[in-house]
């Protein structure tokens, strides 16, 4: 009997060996498996116009530990958009390139279209349900020939220390929000809100007015084209835009000579909201990305971290809008040599947990329908569905967005009314 038992026990042992042995290691489990030669030799290229790109560099390191022996590499083009279309056509074709929804239909940009694959073939096997809905853009085919790797949106960094300290509830409807600067204002506060304001390109009186404009745009359909075309009578639709960039600065929310004092819309704007007496800072998720690096940049930080957050603007007594933008996407060079080991790397791209992993490295709003993994943005994964606006999905067009840029920079710094603001609107330069 104790021969038997010791021989069951080794049988059982060998088993549970065995078993252990076979099972995929932790970074398969979460959903990847290779489906190519493992051993396979070859090279992948991706071109954009980032400087660097550590958090993409990351995935490279990631997906060496399936196939060691494939060499990626990320390289910038010096003025990107006019070099991509000659690249793309050269000896030495990228595989995988930065692409932008301005280039679809843009007859300046027919070849770019031409090279790119379609992700949404299901012989791919892309994950493309992970990603939130409203940031794939399909063609008149149907087709996804770009998938999104970060998204942007517009709100407010809000430094819930301050708000504590000087026992405030931080604001979730417009009125709430000219109340709470009110208060603020009344102990001391010179400009209870702040932003970039020296030029139209970045500025708060943008971050403001676009979600609203995209937003009445988005209740009235039928104005869309009109606005696109650049038609005068679609001015009366940024209105409302127009009255809360006004309302904002004449009741006392922004001071534009404090914000004026602010060099540039991305490291000066964080570092003044690091000085720590900045309730809320308007600006974009981009600028957002810049927080996490330049927390050790700054000395008052250094000296006094806080507790900060990302928020939708409260525009309206419902709360704010989540603008949600496709920021960097990818398209797949369908005439690009290695194209199985290319689509390859974008299925293994392509997942929750490497989406998620490269927007927390970069600090930018992740694609995917996860929004709570950074605690900096959650507040954006709690808008109701109803209040999320994905421009791309309307076909808000860049000369539109560039008509509400300009006529909020010149309402905002008082130059002109907001009557003519929309009557203007379709002559902005």
């Amino acid at each position: 009997m104790k021969k038997l038992l010791c021989v069951i026990l080794v049988f059982f042992t060998l088993f549970l060996l065995t078993a252990c042995g076979s099972q995929a290691p932790e970074k398969t489990a979460a959903g990847f498996r290779p489906a190519l030669d493992t051993g396979r030799n070859c090279s992948i290229t991706v071109v954009g116009s980032y400087d660097n790109f550590e958090a993409l560099e990351a995935e490279f390191d990631r997906f060496n530990e399936f196939y060691p022996n494939v060499k990626l590499s990320y390289v910038k083009l010096d003025d990107y958009s006019n070099m991509l279309g000659t690249v793309l056509e050269s000896n030495d074709k990228p595989n995988i390139f930065f692409s932008y929804n301005w280039m679809m239909g843009n007859e300046q940009y027919g070849p770019v279209s031409a090279c790119m694959e379609d992700l949404s073939d299901p012989a791919l096997k892309l994950d493309l349900d992970c990603i939130r809905p409203g940031l794939l853009s399909h063609d008149a085919e149907g087709r996804v020939r770009m998938v999104p790797v970060f998204s942007r949106t517009y709100g407010m960094l809000v430094n819930r220390a301050l708000f504590e300290k000087e026992g405030l509830s931080i604001p979730a409807t417009w009125t709430e929000l000219l109340a709470v600067c009110e208060k603020l204002r009344d102990r001391g506060y010179v400009s209870p809100m702040m932003g970039y304001s020296l030029k139209s390109s970045s500025c708060l009186m943008y971050t403001v007015a676009y979600p609203l404009f995209a937003a009445r745009l988005a209740e009235n359909p039928e104005a869309i084209a009109p606005a696109n075309e650049l038609k005068p009578e679609a001015g009366e639709y940024m209105r409302p835009a127009m009255e809360a960039v006004e309302q904002l600065i004449r009741h006392g929310c922004v001071d534009l000579e404090a914000c004026d004092q602010i060099g540039d819309n991305y490291t000066k704007v964080i570092l003044r909201f690091f000085e720590g007496d900045v309730p809320m800072m308007i600006c974009a998720g981009d600028t957002v990305s810049g927080t996490k690096k330049r927390e050790s940049q700054s000395e008052a930080f250094t000296r006094s971290p806080f507790e900060y957050v990302f928020l939708p603007i409260p525009l309206t007594d419902k709360g704010g809008y989540f603008i949600d933008s496709p920021s960097v996407e990818f398209s797949v060079n369908r005439n690009c040599s290695d194209l199985d080991m290319t689509n390859e790397f974008m299925r293994f791209l392509t997942t929750r947990e490497e989406l998620n992993r490269m927007a927390s490295v970069k600090r930018l709003v992740t694609p995917t329908t996860d929004l709570s993994f950074d605690s900096v943005y959650a507040p954006f994964g709690q808008v109701p569905t109803e209040r999320i606006i994905s421009p791309e999905a309307l076909d808000i067009k860049d000369p539109l967005t560039a008509q509400v840029r300009i006529a909020a920079f010149r309402v905002g710094r008082g130059e002109i009314t907001v009557d003519e603001a929309v009557r203007m609107y379709g002559s902005f330069q």
